[in-house]
């Protein structure tokens, strides 16, 4: 049975009923339906029995995965199974929110992030699910463009076709598609952690950029052949910006976006990349980029955007200011001097967990915000937010506790000591 019929009912291993409503698309492996699952409106994924090379091992480990459970609420991630039916089968996930589009959709031009600031939540999202899946055991083994739905409002990611994700040193026989692909899994060897953190530097330069970072003046023949593919991608790969090997250099009029943003963004972006796209990183000699330096990297990167009234975000030094499209220099008066970044200090801006607990990988919850005093518009503090007392040392050495919502007035020298060794410094500039 290759199509389920409106209103067909199959049932599922864990005892419940489920009715196709509609069909809601089709990929490579099968057909996704809306479909009433026990009383609930959920999503399942029907597979083409012609597509299954091991069905009886691929049906046991999306068992398995529903069994254990998933890493995040990022992952859309199987909750039931069906019975087998004419050979094949299907899962029961969640369906998509009606606020999340396709993040291809975005690689095509079709959609766009509200702000930068929405832009790097999505990097920061996406690397704290495949961190979470990693450290979970798993191997995600098919990443590509379309695993992701982003909410580009906020940056929220939901990861979906998890029915590939498998454990380490297992195979789902999918290797991927071959743009996305490791080197040495276009070349022949199984797919694992180290292969999957590749995919991940691929899909986040294509966020970031706009363009592979794998294609360029060396990828643009008269006609892609497999063989060409498999050079490209497998055996002779280039990154476009490699600052020694410029044979695959962008090209003018073709890699637009990547060619306009690669000097948009900080040194320490570019060097993130240079990194993971070096020439032993695409062979596979030495390890790729971990979760947690990205994810380092991403925090920096959010935490130096420069807001202008205008509206449009910069990746900018806060330690200098920037100059805005619109005309206005954006002058910043005071910056919090971490030991790994600065964060800018003017109105709206939040503090994170990330910066104020010590070893926190925490991005999302809100431990500070910057405020203006309501009787004096030209005096702004930083408050405590957290359950944690901060304790804020002057020029005269004396350490002022600052407990839950008491403020800090920023002055430039003074020290907020947020406990366990972590301190900051508030500069002026």
């Amino acid at each position: 049975m290759s199509e389920l019929k409106k209103g067909q009912t199959i049932q599922t291993k864990g005892f419940k009923s489920v009715t196709v409503l509609e069909r809601l698309g089709e990929g490579g492996q099968g057909i996704v339906y809306k479909v009433d699952f026990n009383g609930k409106p959920m999503a399942l994924k029907w597979y083409f029995k012609s597509k299954l090379k091991n069905p009886e091992k691929f049906y046991d480990n999306i068992k398995n995965n529903i069994d254990h459970g998933k890493p995040t609420d990022a992952f859309l991630w199987p909750e039931d199974i069906t019975e087998w039916v004419d050979g094949t089968f299907g899962y029961i996930m969640p369906l998509r929110p009606s606020q999340y589009g396709d993040f291809s959709k975005y690689l095509l031009a079709k959609s766009n992030f509200k702000s930068v600031r929405s832009l790097v939540n999505a990097a920061l999202n996406i690397v704290e699910g495949f961190g979470a899946l990693h450290r979970a055991g798993y191997n995600y083994q098919d990443l590509n463009d379309g695993n992701f739905f982003v909410n580009f409002e906020t940056g929220d990611v939901l990861i979906c076709d998890n029915d590939n994700v498998m454990g380490q040193g297992y195979s789902s026989g999918i290797a991927g598609k071959c743009r996305y692909m490791a080197p040495e899994v276009v070349l022949g060897k199984k797919p694992d952690k180290q292969t999957d953190r590749f995919s991940l530097a691929v899909v986040l330069f294509l966020l970031l950029l706009g363009n592979h970072p794998l294609e360029g003046k060396n990828t643009n023949p008269p006609c892609m052949t497999e063989e060409l593919e498999k050079k490209y991608y497998g055996s002779d790969p280039v990154f476009i910006f490699d600052p020694i090997n410029k044979d695959n250099s962008p090209i003018q009029g073709i890699h637009k976006s990547a060619i306009a943003k690669w000097p948009q963004y900080p040194q320490y972006i570019r060097d993130a990349f240079i990194k993971a796209f070096g020439s032993e990183q695409l062979r596979g000699q030495t390890p790729r980029l971990m979760e947690k330096e990205w994810l380092e990297t991403f925090i920096r990167l959010r935490s130096e955007i420069i807001q202008c009234g205008c509206g449009i975000g910069h990746f900018a030094d806060p330690t200098k200011g920037v100059s805005c499209k619109c005309g206005k220099r954006i002058s910043i008066p005071a910056y919090l001097k971490f030991k790994k970044l600065n964060v800018p200090l003017y109105p709206t801006v939040n503090l994170y967990a990330c910066h104020t607990i010590s070893d926190s990988e925490d991005f999302k919850t809100v431990t500070a915000e910057v405020i203006v005093s309501k009787n004096n518009p030209g005096s702004i503090g930083v408050r405590n937010l957290s359950d944690i007392t901060w304790y804020v040392t002057g020029a005269d050495g004396k350490a002022i506790p600052k407990g839950k919502d008491e403020v800090v007035k920023i002055a430039s020298g003074l020290t907020i000591d947020f406990g366990k060794n972590l301190t900051a410094e508030i500069v002026g500039n």
